[in-house]
């Protein structure tokens, strides 16, 4: 039974007992039916907020689905981060690591640089002081030797060395090691600028034609061009005075000719002596040496 059935029961009752009057009974239907018409909105209304309470829950539950989705989203990005930000640092401190070796090397090779820069400029001041010599020396020889003409002897310079190179013509008889007189005048000129310039090494090669020879005395063409060359180092020290231990003999035969050997004239410019003339280049050695 609802509330208007049961206040219209009761109103009845009042009135067939005389309780109530018509005019009461009337206010008294109104208001229930008031009451009534309030008591439904309530129950509408209560209805409707259970309503919006289920869904509530329904959001709440989604949307606490959806923050622990986000937390855990949120978690792995940032141990992400930190794992990638642990791994940039790593390599941030081995490229650092890398460019401090790299400038540390670099500024080795910058010093060893500097140092090759200054014995590339002590080694260019003393080939300038050796070729200064040579030409100085070349100068010389060429006034000492001025006297004698081409056919018997040449003077130039090669490879900071200076080469007098004397004729058989005029230094020997054919097939012989005997120095004539022009040649030991030659030679004995030779020796004057020795003297004068006592660091200069000497080495004295004799050179033969192709022509084989074999006599008593040489064996070959090697005998000759050994005992040729012996032959000036001899008058050289004996009469000519230079210090022996600056002197070398040696003998080349026919293995290093300047011309073809095919003519007599070629044969000829085979058949020579060379005094090479070198100055002094122990400073260089040392230098080179200490690197």
């Amino acid at each position: 039974m609802n509330l208007r059935v049961a206040i219209s029961l009761l109103l009845a009752l009042a009135v067939v007992s005389g309780c109530v009057s018509k005019k009461k009974y009337l206010e008294l239907d109104l208001r229930a039916n008031k009451l009534e018409n309030e008591l439904k909105d309530r129950n509408l209304y209560i209805a409707q907020l259970e309503d919006e309470l289920a869904q509530l829950r329904v959001d709440t539950a989604r949307l606490g689905q959806e923050l622990r989705a986000s937390e855990k989203q949120y978690v792995d990005l940032l141990n992400e981060s930190v794992d990638r930000t642990q791994l940039l640092n790593q390599e941030l401190q081995a490229k650092t690591a890398e460019l401090e070796n790299k400038e540390r090397l670099l500024l080795a090779f910058q010093g060893e640089l500097e140092d090759r820069e200054q014995k590339v400029k002590e080694l260019n001041g003393i080939i300038q002081r050796q070729d200064s010599l040579s030409n100085a020396l070349l100068a010389k020889v060429e006034a000492a030797l001025v006297s004698f003409n081409e056919d018997e002897l040449t003077v130039e310079m090669k490879g900071g060395k200076v080469y007098v190179s004397l004729s058989d013509q005029l230094l020997f008889q054919s097939g012989s090691a005997n120095v004539n007189n022009k040649g030991r005048e030659a030679l004995l000129k030779v020796a004057e600028v020795l003297k004068k310039n006592p660091d200069i090494q000497v080495t004295i090669e004799g050179h033969t034609d192709n022509v084989p020879i074999r006599t008593a005395k040489f064996q070959d063409n090697w005998d000759l061009s050994v005992l040729r060359a012996t032959e000036v180092v001899r008058i050289l020290i004996w009469s000519g005075e230079v210090d022996p231990t600056r002197l070398k003999a040696a003998g080349r035969g026919q293995h290093q000719p300047v011309a073809s050997n095919e003519t007599r004239e070629t044969r000829a410019q085979n058949r020579r002596t060379e005094i090479i003339l070198e100055p002094d280049l122990s400073e260089l050695y040392e230098l080179l040496n200490a690197q």
